[in-house]
């Protein structure tokens, strides 16, 4: 069995993304986390500089999405607050908006509105470049030739209000930008179109005066079709984001907004978000469970896909917990309310999933140190690529054009969206498949492991055990008067092998009796004094260790291996017994009076019957799988062998695991993550590279662990390595695509080779491209195996 310890608790802790929380700054300083909705970000150069101004601050810790279009600051209390911040960001010329749940509504409306205006912007520049651009048709045909079917003041004034009217948002967004001391984005699209527009307005004026002035080419379709399909770009980006930002919608929607609350005798309807923890409330069938609970009356099959993602209804009776947002049945339960709004376990996983989606993966860097220094570079090569063209050719025409494709196939919006849209959609997904990302860095980490260090109950077992036999040594005393004193010295530890225990003894009917001097041993077992003598129940290693002439006295696993194999005989005839039961993969504890055996209780843990599967599954991937459990060596081989698991250790102490999972690291093993259950899980998970807490797991071990499991399997968490490894090569792709626009498009244009326009539809694309790819990670699905066919 594993370590005793706080029984586990279905919960995942935290509150829904609330704009602020205390935190433990970790050097005695008190800190706090607040999130911000930013407005005005273009491209990656911008959330760069956004998040270098506030790490610049004393105190403050700043991670800023671009895709999300979130800023998430902790920062130390008494150095700086919100309102600090939010100045901080609008001297960056940006808007800050404190994020949290009650704005959340109100922030998707002005993102709607800001969606419809940029679409009417759009709209409009497209109608009035379409006659500019329509000649181009004929280029495509003779590219050396320029025709021009509108007279030169008509394409002014269709171009003007196309320049300054629907791409005024580019002069504002790279005014802010220089002003605040960077270049972004919106610096490229606007010096590149208003040196087209510029330079075709001159030709165009002073050509009346001027005949030769008359014969130079203007370019106003070039400026107009850029800023029409950098518009173009920037809508659909924006769709796609909507589309991104699902997520946490589809997971709001799901909360119910009314509750059946038993008050003053009577049923009456209010709103779920009054319940108070303690509150009575009926749900019937069809409903959907207004928070998390106890069901009191009343049996029922509950869907709770949407929280783990099994499509198989629950059963639930009486005893067993329901969550906010799952649908009842066909019965009608009567339950007691114990998590209400932000504690329950739905608002746990929104804020869990917008806290990764903040985040930032490691890979993320390289694409931030390179948009750093991107707009500069690339505003010096357009001035050498038009420097360099007019020395050639000695035309200015040429030059500028030149110099204007440069800066517009450049833009570094794909750069910017290529990390942050993939780690969206994957932490969205892996949250429809009940895989809660803490942070984005594990969920990179997990696509590396290597070594997988499993708990044995309730990760490879049901975590749920019974007791099987109960062998009697001494004639003196019955197996019912055994387990009475056995479930009497339980009632005071909360170990799992506890409540096995105290759950046979409800069944038999026994009365327990009163305990003194009660003592709890951490892995080994309890003591107590009942009538005046002293009892002992726990594992074979620490009970034997009292006998005479025992040199077991500190309780080592090497005794508990001599009882299994029965090396002991001599002293201990029973140790045949204990092997036999140990053989069959069940846990054997002795129960002692003074130094006298008087009985033997075996507890058995029955097997998931998807772990063999999900064994097989991680060996597939290349993972080594290692068992660790506090049994003795025979039951932990029967076990690992059910599962088929080729190396374990047993005899592992609570305090142990975490120095297993550091012994492998030392020993070199590549990536070793951790899979546990339990509060005395919480150590090792936090040691290892990455941490799987299942889903039953205690607050403890979730709070430690780097992804949480919503559904209790193994299979889960082959799953959250797939999900990994489908998440970096799809930010790969992302990070491909967003390069090879820029490494194939600069030098074409530099050459001469890339007309502006072209550059335009082509910068507009490689953001699309990006966002679009992302989006295909959506398909990711957990894969269930088949569960092998039950003999008998």
């Amino acid at each position: 069995m594993t370590a005793r310890g706080t029984p586990n608790v279905p919960n995942v802790p935290g509150t829904l993304s609330t704009p602020e929380r205390r935190e433990d700054g970790g050097d005695g300083a008190s800190q706090r986390t607040v999130d911000f909705a930013i407005e005005g970000m273009t491209c990656a150069a911008c959330s760069a500089r956004l998040e270098k101004v506030l790490n610049r601050l004393p105190g403050v810790s700043a991670h800023v999405d671009l895709a999300a279009e979130r800023a998430r600051i902790r920062y130390n209390e008494g150095a700086t607050d919100p309102a600090s911040l939010a100045l901080a960001v609008g001297a960056a010329g940006f808007v800050a908006r404190l994020a949290d749940g009650r704005s959340r509504a109100e922030e998707k409306v002005r993102k709607q509105e800001a969606v419809r205006a940029l679409r009417r912007r759009f709209v409009a520049a497209a109608v009035l470049s379409l006659p500019l651009v329509a000649p181009m048709l004929g280029m495509l045909l003779a590219p050396s030739a320029h025709e021009e079917w509108l007279p030169r003041w008509w394409q002014l004034l269709l171009a003007t209000p196309v320049q300054f009217w629907a791409g005024w948002r580019f002069y504002a967004g790279g005014w802010k930008s220089l002003r605040a001391g960077g270049a972004n984005m919106d610096v490229l699209v606007a010096l590149g179109s208003t040196m087209a527009y510029v330079f075709s307005a001159v030709v165009t004026l002073l050509g009346l005066a001027d005949p030769h002035m008359a014969h130079l080419p203007v370019y106003f379709e070039a400026s107009a079709a850029v800023v029409t399909l950098v518009l173009l770009g920037k809508l659909l980006e924006a769709r796609a984001r909507a589309r991104m930002s699902e997520s946490i919608e589809a997971l709001l929607r799901l909360q119910p907004k009314t509750a059946r609350v038993e008050r003053g005798g009577r049923l009456i309807e209010m709103d779920a978000a009054l319940l108070v923890v303690g509150d009575i409330f009926v749900v019937r069938p069809g409903e959907s469970i207004p928070v998390d609970g106890e069901v009191l009356d009343g049996a029922s099959n509950v869907d709770e896909s949407m929280l783990s993602g099994e499509s198989m209804p629950v059963a639930k009776h009486s005893g067993d917990t329901v969550f906010a947002a799952t649908a009842n049945a066909e019965g009608m339960l009567r339950c007691r309310a114990s998590s209400v709004g932000e504690h329950t376990l739905l608002a746990g996983i929104i804020r869990r999933v917008a806290e990764a989606q903040a985040s930032k993966a490691p890979v993320q860097q390289l694409a931030d140190r390179i948009s750093a220094v991107f707009v500069p570079l690339i505003c010096l090569l357009a001035l050498l690529t038009f420097g360099g063209w007019l020395l050639y050719s000695g035309d200015l025409a040429p030059a500028l054009i030149n110099a204007v494709a440069v800066l517009v196939i450049a833009c570094p919006c794909a750069l910017g969206l290529a990390t942050p849209t993939a780690v969206s959609v994957g932490v969205a997904q892996g949250a429809r498949a009940g895989i809660l990302v803490r942070d984005v860095a594990a969920l990179e980490r997990a696509a590396d492991l290597k070594t997988l260090l499993v708990d044995k109950t309730g990760t490879l077992t049901t975590g749920e055990p019974t007791v099987t036999d109960i062998v009697v040594l001494d004639t003196s005393l019955s197996a019912d008067e055994a387990l009475t004193l056995a479930a009497s010295l339980e009632q005071g530890s909360e170990h799992p092998l506890a409540r096995a225990v105290l759950r046979r003894a409800a069944e038999v009917g026994v009365a327990l009796r009163p305990l003194g001097d009660f003592i709890a041993v951490p892995g080994r077992g309890v003591a107590a004094m009942i009538d005046a003598q002293r009892w002992r129940l726990g594992a074979l290693d620490w009970v034997e260790a009292s006998l005479p002439g025992s040199s077991a006295q500190d309780g080592s696993a090497a005794t508990a291996a001599s009882l299994a194999t029965g090396d002991a005989g001599s002293r201990m005839p029973w140790a045949a017994s204990v092997a036999a039961l140990a053989s069959d993969g069940k846990t054997v504890v002795a129960l002692f009076r003074e130094t006298q055996p008087l009985a033997l209780l075996a507890v058995a843990d029955r097997l998931r019957p998807s772990s063999r599967a999900a064994v097989a599954r991680l060996r597939d991937l290349g993972v080594r799988v290692v068992m660790l459990t506090g049994d003795n060596a025979l039951t932990a081989a029967s076990i690992a062998a059910a599962v088929g698991i080729d190396e374990f250790r047993a005899g592992v102490l609570p305090a142990d695991k975490a120095a297993a999972v550091c012994e492998f690291k030392a020993a070199g093993a590549a990536c070793v993550g951790m899979v546990g259950d339990g509060i005395n899980d919480a150590p090792a998970l936090a040691a290892a590279d990455v941490g799987f807490a299942i889903g039953a797991g205690s607050d403890a071990a979730i709070e430690a662990a780097d992804l949480t499991l919503v559904r209790s399997d193994l299979n889960a968490v082959v799953d959250a390595i797939d999900l990994s490894r489908a998440t970096r090569r799809k930010i790969r792709q992302n990070l491909f695509f967003a390069f090879i626009y820029n490494l194939i498009g600069v030098p074409l244009a530099a050459f001469g080779w890339l007309n502006p326009v072209f550059a335009g539809a082509a910068m507009a694309m490689s953001s699309v491209s990006v966002v679009s790819s992302s989006l295909l990670l959506r398909r990711w699905r957990p894969q269930l195996p088949a569960l092998p066919a039950q003999d008998g």
